[in-house]
């Protein structure tokens, strides 16, 4: 059992996107939690594992290539969806093919497979976690139109995935979705806040229970996010039951 100050002691937490601003603090706060983290990455990292600011282990994988990491999500309790770009280019049928491939498509293939994964395969009667990252733009503008729409369409897959799971008490799987504003990163180096405050904010929620876990300064957020749940569970239900 996890020890009360230390929820997820450990658990077996994987992370894409884990070699970016926000996939390093969440690794770093996770291993400060007492979890293994493993680094789930599309570059070839080669750090030392013991050094606190990056995971346990890292594990290389390309978009389009997800099901090559079965064996790693069968032994693990969270995976966190984190990875994305932004190209911020509108006029290039390509970029725009590339931006929903790593955005939506990506992300949508490791929720399915996890999900077939802790459901089927592997029975596991413990609690699995599923954390999605859409990040803000999902409902507020981001000045890059075609990165708007690939994590909106994540936002609603994320959604329907958690309306589904909600609905069978059967499955043993939390759906969390994260809702993270400007942070200073790669792809937004004026970002405001931290990605180590983004981090904590992120687990600190989590660990109070939160499904739903907003971090952002702006405060139209904390209404626009919850209300869009809301509608989207409404509608999911109301079209279920015709």
């Amino acid at each position: 059992m996890p020890e009360p100050n230390k929820p997820f002691k450990d658990y077996r937490v994987a992370i894409t996107g884990a070699s970016g601003s926000l996939g390093l603090a969440l690794s770093k706060k996770f291993k400060d939690e007492g979890a293994w983290v493993i680094g789930l990455t599309h570059n070839n990292r080669k750090e030392k594992t013991l050094d606190d600011n990056y995971p346990h282990e890292w594990v290389q994988w390309k978009c389009g290539e997800e099901e090559n990491l079965i064996e790693i999500i069968g032994t693990i309790d969270i995976l966190i969806i984190n990875h994305g770009i932004n190209t911020r280019v509108t006029n290039s049928p390509e970029k725009i093919s590339k931006t929903l491939e790593v955005n939506s498509l990506s992300a949508w293939s490791l929720m399915k497979l996890f999900l077939d994964i802790h459901q089927k395969e592997y029975g596991s009667s413990s609690t699995k976690e599923l954390w999605i990252n859409t990040s803000e733009a999902e409902v507020l503008p981001a000045l890059s139109p075609a990165y708007e729409i690939s994590k909106r369409l994540l936002g609603q897959l994320a959604s329907l995935i958690s309306f589904i799971t909600s609905n069978d008490k059967s499955k043993k799987i939390i759906i969390r979705k994260l809702i993270i504003g400007p942070f200073k990163s790669e792809l937004n180096p004026i970002g405001i806040m931290s990605p180590h405050f983004v981090a904590s904010q992120v687990i600190n929620q989590a660990i109070i229970g939160l499904r739903l876990i907003i971090v952002t300064p702006n405060p139209l957020t904390y209404i626009f996010a919850p209300l869009s749940e809301i509608g989207r569970y409404l509608y999911f239900k109301i079209t279920q039951n015709n």
